[in-house]
C-alpha cells in the first residue's frame, strides 16, 4: 500500500500510517490547507473531508481553512510560520503552485510566490512502520540579486479537529527538576513555548501533547509533536474564539531574523508529529517505536552500567584515585567507568582549564594511557567528560583566541560557572574543536563521551560578520557535524548527550548520541517524577539513571540503597556514589542489584513501557518483551499503617497465566488486569519492590 496517494482532479494528498492519516489540499489562492489528521481515511473520504471546509465566519475572520504554513498575507491574522521581508520592504507572501514529488514515502509540495523569486518546499515523510508524520519546509531565494529576510522560519502548522475543549500537555522545570509533566486547558489566546538560551533547555521541552480534556493513560485521542533540534526553539499553540485549535514551531526565536543571500536555501529542523488513540500511554509507546527504528544509531544495542566518578571526587583528580574507584566498580559488576571533570589542564575547580584538552601532567604524568589500560584490564570499557563548547577566560585556549567566543561589541563578556560559550559557528573554531576531540578518542581508544555543556548562549554575537543572527542556528549545526563526523571516524564510539543535566534532551541530538542524562538530581524521589515526564518521549534505554549516596548531595533526603537501585533501574543504569566510602554491606547488596539489573536489562531497554498508577503515592513502571515482563513500583511515602493495595498491571493477556520468576507463585492473567498484583513493599516510607513475570500461555 502506498504511503502518499494523490488525488489530481481534487488536488488532494493522503498519507497513510498503520493507524493514522494525514491529508492536505491544494486550495484556489495557491496555499496548502490542512484537511484531516486523525484515524485511517480513504482518499474518497479525505476529498469529501476537504470539500466540508467551512467558509471564514465574517470580515473579520480568517480566511477559510487553515494552511500548512501560516504566512503574512490576505485574511490571516493568527501566528505565522512564516514571516519574510523581501528587499523592497513587503513582507505579504501569495502562493503558486510549483508541482510536487513523491519519493517513496516523502511528499514535497512546491510553493513560488506569485510575484517574488522565492520558493518553499512542504516536506511530509512517513515511515512504513509507524504513525509519525515527519515535517519541515524548505525556503529558497531564487532572487540572482537581491536577499531574503526571514523573520520567523518554522518547520510546519498543525491542526486538530474542532473540539469543545482542548488541553495541552508539555514539560516544564529547571536545573535538578526537569521534565516536569503540566496539563491544562488551552485557553483562548496564543501560547508560547520557548527556549532563548541556545539550547534545548532545562526549562521547556519542544514536545507537546494536546487532547479534548477527556484522554486518560489509556483511553483517548492525542495529537502530539516533538522538534527535532537542541537550540533555542518556539512553539506558538493558538485556540481563536471559535474553538480552532493549531500550533506552530521552529528553530530560533522571537526578535531572530536571517538573510538569504541570492540563490541560498535554508531547511528547518524536521517537526514529527503523531496522532493515536489509546490515551497518553498509547503516544508514548508509539513515540518510544519510532525513537527506536527512526531515530537512534544503535537501538538493539544494550547499554551497559556505567560507574560516574564526579560525585566521588568533584574535581579531585588523579590517577591513584581513579584507578581505586575502577577496581571498586569493576567488583560490583560496571562495564563502563567515565572520568568526569578534572583530568586536563590546570582544571582544579571551575575557574579555570576549560578548553585546555591535555591531561594535567601533575595528575596523570603518563597521560591517561595507563587509566585506561588498568580499566580495560579490570573487563570494563574507558570513558571520559568532556564539554567542547565551553572556556575558562583563565585559560591557555582564551589567551591566544579571545574572539572565539561568543561576544557583542561594546558589551561586556557574561561569565556564567566562570565561563563562556565557543563560538562553533566560526569555522576555524569548530574544525579546532574537532580535531582535539578526534585526537583524544584516537590516542587512547575511548569508547564513551559524556558531552556536557553548562551554561546557556549570552552576548550572542559576532563582530565583523554580516548575520550575526545566524550563528544561533550555525552553533547547533557544528555541533551535530562535530559528532557526526566523530561517529564516522570511530563508529565503536558512543555519546551522552548532558548539558548541566538534562538541558539537551530532544529527538535532534539523539539521532547522534545514544542516551541522555536525565538531571543532576539524583534523589530517587524526585526523580520518579523527572522521569514519568521524560517517558512521555523518550524511552527508557536513552535515559541514564544513577545511584549515588544517601544522604543525596543535592536534596540531603536519606533513602535505602535498594529503593535508590529500584528508581534507577527504570533507565539506563549507573553509580554515581563515593565507592571508597561504601560498607561492605552496602557493596555486597549493591552487586547483588546490578546482577538483577542485567537479567531485566533487555526488558527495559528494548521492551515495550506502561505507566502505572496505585494508590496514594504508589506508581511503578511494567515493561513487556515477548513473554517477559518486568514490574519496578514505588511508594516515597505512606500514611502509618496503610499498606497499598495490588497493583493492577496495564498489558496482560487475561486468558493466560503468569509465573514470579523469583517466587515461583502463578496468577491468572485477567487477576493481575483486574485486582492487580499483589506487592511485598518494605514497611515505611522509600518502599520499592520489583518484579519479574513470564507469560506461560
Amino acid at each position: 500500500m502506498p504511503t502518499v496517494l494523490f488525488h489530481p482532479d481534487h488536488r488532494l494528498w493522503l498519507l497513510r500510517g498503520p493507524t493514522a492519516a494525514y491529508a492536505v489540499r491544494l486550495a484556489e489562492d495557491g496555499a496548502v490547507r490542512h484537511v484531516h489528521w486523525g484515524a485511517p481515511i480513504t482518499l474518497d473520504q479525505a476529498v469529501q473531508a476537504g470539500e466540508r471546509t467551512s467558509p471564514a465566519a465574517s470580515s473579520f475572520e480568517a480566511v477559510a481553512g487553515v494552511d500548512e504554513l501560516t504566512v503574512e498575507g490576505g485574511a490571516r491574522f493568527g501566528p505565522p510560520s512564516l514571516l519574510v521581508r523581501f528587499s523592497d520592504g513587503t513582507r505579504a507572501l501569495q502562493w503558486r503552485y510549483a508541482g510536487h514529488d513523491v519519493d517513496g514515502g516523502h511528499l514535497s509540495i512546491h510553493l513560488d510566490d506569485q510575484h517574488y523569486p522565492l520558493r518553499v518546499t512542504l516536506h511530509y515523510h512517513m515511515h512504513p512502520d509507524s504513525d509519525v508524520l515527519e515535517r519541515w519546509t524548505t525556503v529558497r531565494n531564487l532572487d540572482a540579486h537581491h536577499p531574503v529576510t526571514l523573520l520567523r522560519c518554522d518547520s510546519a502548522t498543525w491542526t486538530v479537529p474542532g473540539r469543545p475543549h482542548y488541553r495541552l500537555s508539555h514539560l516544564v522545570g529547571g536545573w535538578n527538576s526537569e521534565f516536569q509533566l503540566r496539563r491544562t486547558e488551552i485557553p483562548v489566546a496564543e501560547t508560547v513555548l520557548t527556549s532563548r538560551r541556545g539550547m534545548t533547555s532545562h526549562h521547556a521541552n519542544p514536545w507537546i501533547a494536546v487532547d479534548d480534556g477527556t484522554a486518560t493513560e489509556e483511553h483517548g485521542e492525542v495529537w502530539s509533536t516533538a522538534l527535532a533540534w537542541s537550540g533555542s526553539w518556539r512553539i506558538t499553540v493558538h485556540r481563536d474564539p471559535v474553538g480552532r485549535t493549531t500550533w506552530t514551531g521552529g528553530f530560533g526565536h522571537e526578535g531572530l531574523t536571517w538573510t538569504l543571500a541570492p540563490g541560498e536555501a535554508l531547511d528547518t529542523p524536521t517537526v514529527a508529529g503523531l496522532y493515536s488513540v489509546g490515551g497518553f500511554g498509547s503516544a508514548s509507546r508509539a513515540w518510544h517505536g519510532y525513537v527506536r527504528r527512526h531515530v537512534l544509531s544503535h537501538p538493539d544495542e544494550t547499554r551497559p552500567v556505567l560507574y560516574n566518578s564526579w560525585e566521588a571526587t568533584g574535581f579531585d583528580v588523579d590517577e591513584a584515585g581513579q584507578m581505586a574507584l575502577a577496581a571498586r566498580a569493576a567488583s560490583l559488576g560496571v562495564e563502563l567507568f567515565v572520568m568526569d571533570d578534572g583530568w586536563f589542564g590546570a582544571r582544579s575547580s571551575e575557574h579555570a582549564g576549560l578548553g585546555d584538552w591535555v591531561p594535567n601532567p601533575a595528575r596523570f604524568p603518563t597521560g591517561l594511557r595507563p587509566l585506561a589500560s588498568e580499566v580495560r584490564r579490570l573487563g570494563m570499557r574507558f570513558g571520559l567528560w568532556v564539554e567542547p563548547e565551553m572556556v575558562n577566560p583563565d585559560s591557555d585556549l582564551y589567551r591566544a583566541h579571545p574572539d572565539w567566543v561568543l561576544h557583542m561589541a561594546n558589551r561586556d563578556r557574561t561569565e556564567m560557572r566562570h565561563q563562556l560559550v565557543l563560538n562553533l559557528a566560526r569555522p576555524d573554531a569548530a574544525e579546532w574543536t574537532h580535531s582535539w576531540l578526534d585526537r583524544l578518542v584516537s590516542k587512547h581508544d575511548i569508547d564513551f563521551l559524556k558531552w556536557d555543556a553548562n551554561r546557556p548562549f549570552t552576548e550572542a554575537g559576532w563582530p565583523g560578520h554580516g548575520d550575526p543572527d545566524r550563528l544561533w542556528i550555525a552553533h547547533t549545526r557544528a555541533v551535530y557535524q562535530i559528532m557526526d563526523r566523530l561517529r564516522a571516524d570511530h563508529p565503536d564510539l558512543r555519546i551522552e548527550a548532558c548539558a548541566g543535566g538534562g538541558g539537551r534532551a530532544d529527538l535532534g541530538v539523539l539521532a547522534r548520541t545514544d542516551q541522555v542524562w536525565t538531571s543532576d538530581n539524583t534523589d530517587p524521589v524526585d526523580r520518579i517524577g523527572i522521569q514519568h515526564g521524560f517517558g512521555q518521549l523518550y524511552p527508557a534505554q536513552v535515559m541514564g539513571a544513577w545511584v549515588t549516596d544517601s544522604p543525596n548531595v543535592a536534596t540531603a533526603r536519606r533513602t535505602p540503597l535498594r529503593f535508590r537501585f529500584h528508581v534507577a533501574m527504570a533507565g539506563v543504569l549507573g553509580i554515581g556514589g563515593d565507592l571508597t566510602a561504601w560498607t561492605e554491606e552496602e557493596l555486597t547488596e549493591a552487586a547483588g542489584l546490578i546482577a538483577t539489573y542485567k537479567l531485566i536489562r533487555p526488558v527495559v531497554q528494548h521492551g515495550t513501557a506502561y505507566r502505572l498508577r496505585g494508590d496514594g503515592t504508589l506508581t511503578g513502571m511494567q515493561y513487556v518483551h515477548g513473554d517477559d515482563h518486568v514490574l519496578l513500583a514505588w511508594c516515597p511515602t505512606r500514611r502509618f499503617g496503610h499498606q497499598p493495595p495490588p497493583l493492577r498491571l496495564a498489558s496482560v493477556d487475561v486468558a493466560a497465566t503468569y509465573r514470579d520468576l523469583e517466587s515461583g507463585a502463578t496468577y491468572p492473567g485477567a487477576l493481575l488486569r483486574h485486582a492487580g498484583l499483589p506487592l511485598d513493599l518494605p514497611p515505611g516510607d522509600h518502599a520499592s519492590t520489583l518484579v519479574r513475570l513470564r507469560h506461560l500461555g
